[in-house]
């Protein structure tokens, strides 16, 4: 006979344990000391099996049976509703150990085993924790869209768009690595492409005509500050790197001889060893710097200390001296100029271009066509550009 809850409300202890019946395998066992716990009795496999439910009031009368019903049609598909039981205990656990803190932790983790650079690892550390505060302790395989938006929407509320998208970005990260190690199944951000506001596009300021870029030349090599920032700003026309890939350059990475700069790859963008041709105008630079610093590690050292790098700060203020305002000229500015005025000569391919500025494609093949393939064009490329260059500035 089915119990009811007044029944059940009115169940006094016994002595002894008593078993009350409420069909199907479900009973109310209650304990001498006035316990009352679900159970299931079932059988599976040939054996006789029990099931707790909880304790009564906890766990009410309908959703005891609720439990049976689900014990049933497990057994009803061949599955032991009592190890299914423990099995949903052990995801609960994983779930709460494997929150988006957790996994993003380890994701950072992973990052630095790769080399990735200090300021990247800073970067990335720093948007994660714009989103710690509400999705942090939350398990990964819970956390849907629209949670997701939160953090964004607080960041982008402040105006901070270019901000907003990166962290999308980085969450994105975070998701993809825990699709990697079996602990979660989609990405949610996926699905937020579109929800947020475009940055608008700033574009760092340059030269991108001869005669723009003739007056800047004639102005840094005629500047009369430190031979570091003129030597630099030398190198930054001539050999257009990043200018961290030039600001924190080591003497041992110039093969003077060979006419090579090796930047090595926890320094380039890619993370891959770059090498660059040197045009004889570039190595006559750096002869000139090396009776200044060459006696030192870095080979554009900071005046505060030989152990810091020029800043680029540095670089930029110098152009500010020349008379050239930041919507004119910045010192990552070079690239663009390089980069503009090489393709529109028409002279070298594109993909010499390309692999010399450093930027390169995700086929590993193509890589190494790069690298190996266009090294003989590049040079004669460093070559003539370097001596376009020491016409324009009339030297």
């Amino acid at each position: 006979m089915a119990l009811t809850d007044r029944q059940i409300v009115n169940l006094k202890a016994a002595e002894k344990p008593r078993k009350i019946s409420d069909g199907g395998g479900l009973h109310l066992y209650v304990s001498p000391s006035g316990g009352k716990l679900w159970r299931l009795s079932y059988r599976y496999d040939g054996k006789q099996k029990l099931l707790s439910f909880g304790s009564y009031p906890a766990v009410g009368l309908a959703d005891a049976r609720l439990k049976r019903d689900a014990a049933k049609k497990n057994l009803a598909n061949g599955i032991d509703p009592g190890i299914e039981q423990k099995l949903e205990k052990q995801r609960k656990a994983d779930s709460g150990a494997n929150t988006f803190e957790v996994i993003a932790n380890e994701f950072i983790t992973k990052n630095e085993r790769e080399g990735k650079s200090a300021a990247t690892l800073s970067k990335k550390r720093w948007l994660i924790g714009l989103a710690l505060p509400d999705i942090g302790n939350r398990p990964i395989t819970e956390i849907s869209a629209s949670e997701i938006l939160v953090p964004l929407r607080k960041v982008e509320s402040q105006g901070n768009h270019e901000t907003a998208k990166r962290l999308r970005a980085v969450i994105g990260q975070v998701f993809r690595y825990a699709i990697a190690t079996a602990r979660a199944e989609n990405d949610p951000t996926f699905g937020l492409k579109g929800a947020l506001v475009a940055p608008k596009v700033s574009h760092r300021s340059a030269f991108t005509d001869w005669d723009g870029f003739a007056r800047l030349l004639k102005a840094v090599w005629s500047y009369s500050g430190s031979v570091e920032t003129r030597t630099a700003l030398k190198l930054m026309a001539q050999l257009y790197p990043r200018p961290g890939e030039l600001r924190q350059a080591e003497w041992r990475e110039f093969d003077l001889d060979a006419g090579i700069w090796t930047i090595p790859a926890e320094r380039t963008k890619m993370r891959r060893v770059h090498k660059k041709p040197l045009p004889s105008a570039a190595i006559e630079a750096l002869l000139e710097l090396q009776g200044h610093t060459g006696n030192r590690r870095l080979a554009f050292p900071s005046t505060q200390s030989a152990e810091r790098p020029l800043s680029e700060n540095t670089l930029n203020l110098a152009l500010r001296r020349m008379g050239f305002g930041k919507d004119e000229a910045t010192s990552h500015g070079f690239r663009a100029t390089a980069s503009t005025l090489l393709n529109e000569s028409g002279l070298w391919s594109a993909d010499a271009i390309e692999a010399e500025l450093g930027h390169v494609s995700g086929d590993e093949v193509r890589r190494a066509y790069h690298r190996a393939t266009y090294w003989e064009e590049r040079q004669k490329m460093s070559d003539w550009w370097a001596k376009k260059l020491g016409s324009l500035a009339g030297i």
